[in-house]
């Protein structure tokens, strides 16, 4: 299931492109996945672990990806750590509940940090509040935590 903390705390990853840059690792970048997530989001194509192909910028190491999908990647990868989702844009809200759909196959939680409405087009799927536990609808939460 998603969980959703509706603020930032100590434990948020709240420097995405920071944090990427540090830990990224080139086996991220061989995951089909996270190849789709790369053309969906930034428009460009996955060459190589340390090309991508950018239509507006040519040839790019990873580290030049944008923020939104660098945190993808990182929600992804690094299942035990809270990421600021607010580094993401809206193109980002169906994978974010990809991702999510696949931890909970796992049997795990995706847990993120979020501080602004996410528009996920069909905002009525359920969620857990981080903090709480309570589960109730994205729309219902949003609305309760005033954003």
């Amino acid at each position: 299931m998603l969980q959703i903390r509706f603020r930032k705390t100590e434990h948020t990853i709240y420097y995405v492109d920071d944090v990427f840059n540090l830990n990224f690792e080139e086996e991220w970048m061989k995951d089909s996945l996270v190849k789709e997530m790369v053309k969906d989001v930034d428009s460009s194509d996955v060459v190589s672990p340390y090309c991508i192909q950018s239509p507006v910028l040519g040839q790019i190491p990873p580290e030049k990806l944008s923020g939104g999908v660098k945190a993808l990647i990182l929600m992804l990868n690094e299942p035990d750590w809270e990421v600021w989702a607010t580094a993401c844009g809206n193109n980002c809200a169906k994978w974010i509940k990809k991702i999510a759909e696949i931890f909970d196959e796992k049997g795990q939680n995706l847990c993120i940090s979020l501080t602004h409405f996410m528009n996920f087009g069909n905002n009525d799927f359920e969620v857990m509040d981080a903090d709480t536990g309570e589960v109730d609808t994205y729309w219902n939460m949003i609305v309760k935590h005033g954003l």
